[in-house]
């Protein structure tokens, strides 16, 4: 029997069928049930877009939960940064314990993309970091949307980009079977074309090793590691195995029969069309030499011709080489200039998903993938929309016009430009219902939902907390009263944020305040994603006090703690100090009962003002309702917990302090513990310790 790459259709796969079930100590205010059931009865009537204009702090995300759960549908949450997707993921997670919530991000810690500059004559190589625990969280997104119907992925802008066909994800697999007649040779060959990579040392997702009759596929998810045992040329046993705790994940009265194991990466195309692809690069790359000869460059013709060739039999031989994304179109057996795939194009895959008759007729991206449209049977919340609907719109054009000058000097074949994020009206069209949320919601957005008056506002928070008061100062000896202010504030266990306008001045600032004896973070873009979360965490548990930072403070962000926001600069007009930036930042502070924000100026810009009038309309709405339904305002309280991905990071400190007990047997347990919590780098770090004191003659507790 060969040994083969399978095509395995998921629909044969185990695939849940659960409901979203909703968890929450408490019930909806009125205001916020007003809400649920006018947008519920939007989606129902299937209208497409509608606008939720909530204050900060009225529950926005818990009027989503509620919708998600009447709706019954797999949800996409597209949120502008990815601190407050953290933030969103950790939310919706403690309100669905028992459905898939899914993180989708950037998976880069550092990224420099490929550029030429001219007038220098400077090549910049692509450099990347990925963050591998952000990859991990990526492909458990990816295959729960191939599997299940109550699926919620809080993702970045990131999920416009192009991440290959789910067509070829989902159908590619390599069958093991118990008993199968194999070559080692060749199942060797088959992991490196699923683009898995071999390491005997450092094992890690998406890698495999190979100790004696033993090959380890270690899943790109981390969740298991996939055992076969050969003899000879004969699968003897296939096993899944627990990463942390090296045992079984099922029981040894339980024999697995057979195995597929997915691709490691996004990017693979099958065997039996890898030819063709690489034939349809090299066709492009003649075509792309003689117009490149006929305009006298033949450096730059040599220069494509080598990079080229090079790639195509890096490709053929291992399935892979570095750039292969700006191939993809011929990978995927895409059009020139069709909309890549995306994220959204997962979510178009979820089980259940019936055909959409009236789209049969459509062309679809890829050749290998079914000539009928999936039906978009998924809902998409905006989160902040003010701001990510220009991020949407502005992504394509940048990653253009730098593609267009590697292609014009012979480091790319022009289908590297097809390597894309979606253009926004591909976008628009991708995306079927869609829910905009925002305190502040931009013109866009505010525009579609007025042509069947959809806006939905929820200005009454649960606690019947009161936007800030609002305080102009002039901007003369700012950070002295800066200082002043934030001491004030302290001595009354408040938190405080400051905004500045640049990286510099944030991170000077800090250095200052701290100088002043207070305890000071700075936070910016340039903060790794992971740190991010704990450093808001840290603020509000009090090992900070003070938080400086420019946009990063603005949206979305739930910190209770924080009643003083001091806005320097606050009359320099732009995109940090215009009326929506302003009435956002603003917002920060209207989780708190002495909730109050400063503004540093010289004069009262034009953007101030407008500011200033809807924050104090809101607040003049919010007392009306408060003295007419007797409702005192009370503080948030709400738990401090760590954000998913962050609470690993954390405990994994207190190791040091689990291993001095030197006791094996409570080691054990708390090993088992974080195994139990998924907490899996904890669980291995505890089980190192339990293997020293083993080692160790003198400790009598290993006995």
């Amino acid at each position: 029997m060969r040994f083969c790459l399978y095509f395995y259709k998921i629909s044969n796969y185990n695939i849940y069928s659960m409901k979203f079930q909703l968890y929450s100590h408490f019930k909806p205010t009125l205001p916020q049930q007003e809400a649920v059931h006018k947008i519920v009865e939007n989606l129902k009537r299937n209208v497409k877009d509608t606008v939720l204009l909530g204050v900060t702090g009225s529950g926005k995300t818990f009027v989503a939960a509620n919708i998600i759960e009447q709706i019954q549908k797999p949800t996409l949450v597209i949120s502008h940064n990815k601190t407050l997707a953290a933030q969103l993921y950790q939310e919706f997670k403690e309100f669905f314990p028992k459905n898939a919530v899914h993180y989708f991000v950037s998976y880069y810690d550092y990224y420099q993309p490929e550029a030429y500059i001219p007038q220098s004559d400077t090549y910049i190589e692509k450099d990347a970091k990925i963050n591998e625990v952000i990859d991990r969280l990526r492909h458990e997104a990816t295959q729960s949307l191939m599997t299940r119907n109550d699926v919620i992925v809080v993702a970045s802008v990131s999920c416009i980009y192009n991440i290959g066909s789910p067509e070829d994800y989902q159908n590619i697999s390599l069958l093991l079977k118990k008993g199968q007649i194999i070559q080692r040779k060749e199942l060797l060959l088959n992991l490196v074309r699923l683009q898995y990579q071999r390491n005997d040392i450092d094992f890690q997702p998406g890698s495999f090793r190979i100790r004696g009759n033993l090959i380890e596929i270690f899943s790109p998810t981390g969740k298991e590691i996939i055992r076969i045992e050969l003899l000879g040329n004969k699968i003897e046993n296939l096993s899944r195995i627990c990463p942390e705790l090296n045992r079984k994940i099922h029981s040894n009265s339980e024999k697995i029969l057979e195995i597929h194991i997915f691709p490691a990466k996004f990017w693979v195309t099958p065997k039996d069309k890898l030819e063709i692809a690489l034939q349809n690069i090299q066709s492009e790359l003649q075509e792309r030499l003689k117009e490149l000869k006929k305009q006298g460059k033949l450096l730059e013709a040599e220069r494509l011709e080598k990079r080229t060739n090079y790639d195509i039999e890096m490709i053929r031989e291992t399935g892979w080489c570095h750039g292969i994304e700006n191939y993809s179109r011929h990978l995927e057996f895409r059009k020139p200039g069709s909309s890549p795939f995306t994220l959204l194009d997962y979510f178009n895959k979820c089980p259940n998903f019936s055909l959409n008759k009236s789209n049969k007729s459509q062309t679809s991206k890829s050749h290998s993938a079914s000539s009928a449209k999936y039906s978009r049977n998924y809902i998409t919340f905006i989160d902040e929309s003010h701001i990510t609907i220009p991020q949407l719109h502005s992504m394509y054009e940048g990653d253009k016009q730098r593609k267009k000058t590697l292609i014009e000097y012979g480091f790319r074949l022009p289908s590297a430009l097809d390597n894309r994020p979606l253009r926004f009206e591909e976008f628009e069209k991708e995306i079927n219902q869609t829910v905009y949320t925002s305190a502040t919601p931009g013109p866009y957005e505010l525009k579609k939902a007025k042509k069947g008056g959809n806006i939905v506002e929820l200005l009454i928070r649960p606690t019947g907390l009161l936007d800030p008061k609002i305080e102009v100062r002039p901007i003369k000896n700012q950070i002295k009263d800066a200082i002043k202010e934030s001491k004030k504030a302290i001595k009354k266990n408040e938190r405080v944020l400051i905004t500045t306008l640049t990286k510099r001045m944030a991170e000077d600032l800090a250095d200052y305040l701290e100088e002043q004896g207070l305890k000071v973070h700075y936070l910016h873009s340039e903060i790794k994603t992971l740190d991010r979360p704990t450093i808001l965490n840290d603020l509000r548990s009090g090992k900070y006090d003070i938080v400086v930072g420019i946009n990063l403070l603005r949206e979305g962000l739930d910190l209770p703690e924080v009643a003083l926001i001091l806005i320097l600069d606050a009359d320099k007009e732009g995109f940090l100090r215009n009326e929506t930036t302003l009435i956002q930042t603003m917002g920060r502070a209207a989780r708190h009962p002495n909730g109050r924000v400063i503004m540093y100026a010289e004069k009262i810009t034009g953007s101030m003002k407008r500011a200033i009038k809807e924050v104090e309309r809101r607040r003049k709405i919010q007392a009306e309702y408060n003295k007419k339904h007797h409702i005192k305002p009370s503080p948030i309280k709400k738990e401090i917990r760590e954000w998913g991905f962050a609470q690993e990071k954390k405990e994994i400190k207190d190791i040091s302090e689990i291993a001095k007990t030197n006791d094996i047997k409570i080691l054990k347990k708390e090993m088992e513990k974080a195994a139990k919590s998924l907490d899996f780098e904890k669980a291995a770090q505890i089980r190192d310790e339990i293997k020293k004191l083993k080692e160790n003659p003198l400790n009598k507790s290993t006995k």
